[in-house]
């Protein structure tokens, strides 16, 4: 048993501890109302969901276990993720057993890679990230034990061991993707003398011998990895492991999800904003122009990429985080600095236009950019970027569910005709 099983299983006894005497002691307790404007508005605010991992509020933004993000940005993904499924932070020991179980699947199959290169060569590295992880589900020893006859309350075990493969095997299959749809097909074999997580994912892309590229992959690996259980890649994951599929298949289902426009897309849908303002100008805009291109986008009914969020009605600590990232390393990239310029102009215009109830920016206004300008510059993969982080918080999601014993979830639908009756 590792050190991290070892963590969790007091754990786990007291959760389903929790959860069951909740259900008992206040099972009636009602937590809200919900009107038709919210069934027919996507469930927007029903409070239906545990995420234990990461809360969300409005004028704070993202708490990994309590912890505001921005108190987060110099830790490591591995360190995310034991503080995720622990709630705790890892001891130096802790995190070396950690990092040395992940390391042994930075190598990724063959037969995952030869999938890969099967292939059509004009696939969205999106739809391979899904079948790279759905080709794996053969190593799921979640299913094994289930298929052997494991008992509900010990399946968590096989899911930890599960979610630690996956994580450690989807920084292989994304570079694997980069490598084989955007370069020469050749996959670069991780690190041997270094068992970094996003030092090796760093290396295995090939973009850049940076060591500010090391740090930016560390910091968008930990700042995407976690955000509440209700958005739809979080949300797709824990309908899908709740029926028991282990995490290979809901975590397949969940890039399916992210891979949607309204989701996890945004990042390049903004970049490809800040790309079109640096053709408009021939470069960075002056700060009556960009004003003024500000003022007729609104004027036409247009919305400016990045800025307002569903939930955040504060600038999103992210972009907080990766605008700081940019200020430290000195970016001069010009469309790192019309990110920069735009965060000084926009909000005020917003303010002064009145219409956006949240005029501050989301982390998609200064992802994109920022792999751009260390040369990433194919769009379709930045949100396969987006799902080697999201993995780390999906998993441990699921990993907690199950530590509780979380049941199937299936909520009532309604026809329109039971609404309007």
């Amino acid at each position: 048993m590792s050190i991290l099983h070892e963590n969790l299983t007091t754990q786990a006894e007291a959760l389903r501890a929790q959860r069951t005497a909740l259900l008992k002691e206040h099972g009636d307790t009602v937590l809200g109302s919900v009107t038709i404007e919210q069934v027919l508005g996507g469930m927007r605010g029903v409070p239906a969901l545990v995420c234990d991992t990461s809360s969300v509020s409005a004028d704070e933004g993202l708490r990994i276990r309590d912890t505001p993000i921005l108190d987060l940005t110099d830790i490591t993904p591995e360190e995310t993720f034991w503080l995720l499924v622990t709630g705790k932070r890892a001891s130096a020991t802790e995190l070396d057993e950690l990092r040395s179980i992940f390391s042994k699947y930075y190598a990724i199959p063959q037969y995952v890679i030869d999938t890969l290169k099967a292939m059509p060569k004009d696939s969205h590295p999106m739809v391979m990230l899904s079948v790279g992880l759905l080709a794996m589900e053969r190593e799921s020893e979640f299913r094994a034990a289930y298929d052997k006859g494991a008992g509900k309350d010990a399946l968590w075990q096989s899911m930890v061991n599960d979610s630690v493969r996956l994580i450690g095997s989807i920084p292989g299959i994304a570079a694997a993707i980069y490598r084989i749809r955007f370069h020469d097909g050749n996959v670069i074999a991780p690190l041997t003398d270094d068992n970094d997580l996003s030092n090796n994912f760093a290396h295995m892309l090939g973009v850049s011998n940076d060591a500010s590229w090391k740090e930016l992959i560390r910091l968008y690996l930990v700042l995407h990895s976690d955000h509440e259980g209700g958005n739809v890649s979080a949300m797709t994951s824990y309908v899908v492991s709740s029926a028991l599929s282990d995490p290979f298949y809901s975590v397949s289902a969940a890039m399916c999800g992210l891979a949607g426009p309204l989701h996890g897309l945004a990042n390049q849908e903004c970049l490809r904003f800040i790309i079109d303002v640096k053709d408009q100008f021939g470069g960075v805009p002056t700060d009556e122009q960009l004003t003024e291109y500000t003022w007729n986008r609104l004027r036409n009914g247009q919305v400016i990429p990045g800025y307002g969020h569903a939930v955040l009605r504060v600038t999103d600590p992210r972009f907080t985080a990766f605008y700081q990232f940019a200020e430290k390393h000195n970016l001069q990239d010009e469309n790192v600095q019309i990110v920069q310029k735009i965060y000084n102009i926009v909000p005020g215009v917003l303010r002064e236009h009145g219409k956006a109830k949240n005029p501050w920016p989301n982390v998609d206004a200064a992802s994109g950019s920022l792999l751009y300008a260390y040369g990433m510059k194919e769009f379709d993969f930045y949100t396969v970027m987006f799902g080697v982080s999201r993995a780390i918080g999906l998993c441990s999601q699921m990993v907690v569910n199950r530590m509780m014993a979380s049941p199937i979830v299936r909520p009532k639908s309604l026809t329109l005709a039971e609404l309007s009756k």
